[in-house]
């Protein structure tokens, strides 16, 4: 269960194949990015016992998802460099309440929404390339992908309470559905399905 509360239309797939290269890169710098979300959270927060064996393995994993990804960049032939950031994980942070333990709580809550978000959005692209190499790559990441944004949510509750981070994950969800929703419709993991009008304009 990935507890999104908006599905992204089934046009976001095939818009994304035809720019695959681009969301390639930009995917190559989400999943460095989710290392280092997991690491910073390491780091903060050392008196969390049960943080750190877990996010230690997941920053891991993302990491040589990172490498996974850069190889097939260079397969095609595509020239690994900086990208600009995306909206998408900004604007879901702005939700983050200050003051501990609700900066914790929600810090990790929205990495699971992240995950689940990527998840779906792999999904999308497994389905949508043609077979080969690059399909079964991302139809191979969904397990990790959910698996992902479980242990999010599973130390969440271990921390908080089930009921609490059922509530609050549930606010949160309704957050990310209009943030995701609202992100520019551009060659990347989290942005909109582009309209018609957009799609004729590539």
């Amino acid at each position: 269960m990935l507890h999104l509360q908006w599905r992204t239309p089934g046009a976001w797939g095939p818009a994304m194949v035809d720019q695959i290269d681009a969301v390639l890169l930009d995917h190559a710098h989400l999943e460095k990015k989710a290392a280092s979300t997991a690491l910073t959270l390491l780091f903060r927060y050392p008196h969390h016992a049960a943080l750190q064996r877990p996010l230690s393995e997941l920053a891991r994993e993302e990491l040589r998802h990172f490498e996974a990804v850069l190889g097939h960049l260079a397969q095609r032939g595509v020239r690994f460099g900086p990208s600009r950031p995306s909206p998408y994980a900004e604007r879901l942070s702005r939700a983050v309440r200050k003051g501990e333990p609700e900066r914790l709580i929600d810090t990790l809550l929205v990495a699971a929404l992240i995950e689940a978000r990527s998840c779906e959005r792999m999904q999308y692209l497994a389905e949508a390339l043609p077979e080969g190499p690059l399909a079964a790559f991302y139809g191979g990441l969904l397990r990790s992908e959910a698996r992902h944004h479980a242990l999010y949510v599973d130390l969440a509750a271990e921390l908080c309470g089930a009921e609490p981070v059922r509530l609050r994950l549930a606010e949160l969800a309704a957050h990310e559905a209009e943030v995701a929703q609202a992100c520019p419709a551009e060659p990347r993991l989290h942005s909109r399905a582009p309209t018609s009008a957009e799609a004729g304009e590539h």
